[in-house]
């Protein structure tokens, strides 16, 4: 049986768990696994609240993931040429490479949507950035030690996350948690310390119903994070956020958390696109007018044929499209009949801060919220199996 050489690009949640559901799917099949990313290591991007308010590492080289029957390549795609078969990429020297495949995963991700550098603050967007974050706000409590205005101080102690998605929740909830841990430490008295979460929805969690929304909220509060609803930052500047409501807060640091965009590296790719960025996929992963080429994860639009339902961009869906995407190449690669994409049951998991955590699901018509304990260890479970984390 001839050897296959498939080629894996992004080492995100979809790129490794695509390589090792071939890994796991295509025993006693010869096959020369390649996996490309321009980094080393898998970044738990789910995590990047984590280093904005401690040193922390949430980098896996990729080799630990792997430790054998994977090929890397340290590169960049610049373009994919589907009549023959290959892929061209700049390795991390800078020199033009090429490389020919049988299959091509494409699962190069989304990255985070900044705001416009006009509007001041600071994206949570990467390590660098989670850091700089983590630095200023320790700063500025330090600062508020020394400051003897009150409406200085206070502003000082003062952060707004505007975005309220899971990213954001999670980031103010940590943020909270942590700045008054800090007060704690610095003399400040904890309820000095004010986050706001800017929500431009009239409530929070639409995806689910409104008593977990309401239960949600509530956890938030406990914690020491308000929620500003229908509100949006408009411009930070000179410690003034100015907001959608015509409303100014007076803000130590604003961290934009405003969701995901689809890699924009896909636009140089030479494949269709939709309008929003995505790959266009059939409901079998395949991309349009590229045999063989297959694309999971955040950079693919992939709905479900029965309900028309597109997939959204979190690591959950990720990793069911790369068990099921294994199955689809081998019966591609045999011409039997293959599976067709299925979107994943209602579920939901919360970080509201260490050991706390809000878990929503539904079963028969049933609303389930799970929190306490068990919904914190359900919340560390989802983040582990999603960079396959024992």
């Amino acid at each position: 049986m001839k050897e296959m050489t498939v080629v894996v690009v992004g080492g995100g949640y979809a790129g490794i768990n695509a390589v090792k559901a071939i890994q796991d799917t295509w025993k006693g099949r010869p096959a020369r696994i390649v996996l490309i990313d321009k980094e080393p290591c898998h970044l738990r991007k789910v995590l990047l609240f984590k280093p904005a308010v401690s040193q922390t590492d949430i980098a896996i080289p990729l080799k630990t993931i792997f430790p054998a029957g994977v090929e890397f390549l340290q590169g960049t795609v610049v373009s994919v040429q589907g009549s023959a078969k290959m892929i061209h990429y700049v390795d991390k020297g800078g020199k033009e490479l090429s490389l020919a495949y049988d299959v091509l995963v494409l699962a190069v991700g989304s990255v985070a949507r900044r705001a416009e550098p006009e509007q001041g603050g600071i994206a949570l967007s990467d390590v660098t950035a989670a850091e700089t974050i983590r630095n200023t706000w320790q700063q500025n409590m330090r600062l508020a030690v020394l400051e003897k205005r009150p409406e200085e101080r206070q502003r000082l102690l003062t952060i707004a996350v505007a975005g309220a998605g899971i990213s954001g929740i999670e980031t103010a909830s940590e943020l909270a948690f942590s700045m008054r841990q800090e007060a704690q430490k610095l003399g400040i008295a904890p309820h000095e310390v004010t986050v706001y979460l800017l929500n431009a929805q009239n409530r929070l969690f639409t995806e689910g119903p409104v008593k977990m929304a309401r239960k949600l909220e509530q956890a938030l509060l406990d914690g020491g994070v308000t929620v500003l609803h229908g509100t949006k930052a408009i411009r930070e500047q000179d410690g003034k956020l100015s907001l959608s409501t015509d409303r100014t807060l007076a803000v130590g640091l604003c961290i934009w958390a405003l969701g995901l965009l689809p890699n924009p590296a896909l636009r140089q790719m030479g494949l269709p696109l939709t309008t929003h960025g995505q790959l266009v996929v059939d409901e079998s992963y395949r991309v349009a007018g590229a045999p063989f080429v297959y694309s999971i994860g955040d950079c693919a639009r992939i709905v479900d044929p029965a309900s028309g339902q597109a997939d959204r961009m979190t690591c959950k869906e990720a990793s069911r499209q790369a068990a099921r995407l294994s199955k689809i190449i081998l019966a591609d690669l045999d011409g039997t009949q293959s599976p067709v994409h299925k979107s994943c049951m209602d579920f939901y998991c919360v970080g509201l801060g260490p050991e706390r955590a809000i878990v929503w699901t539904r079963q028969w018509g049933v609303d389930i919220i799970l929190t306490g304990k068990l919904g914190w260890k359900l919340r560390q479970f989802t983040w582990n199996i999603a960079s396959m984390i024992k």
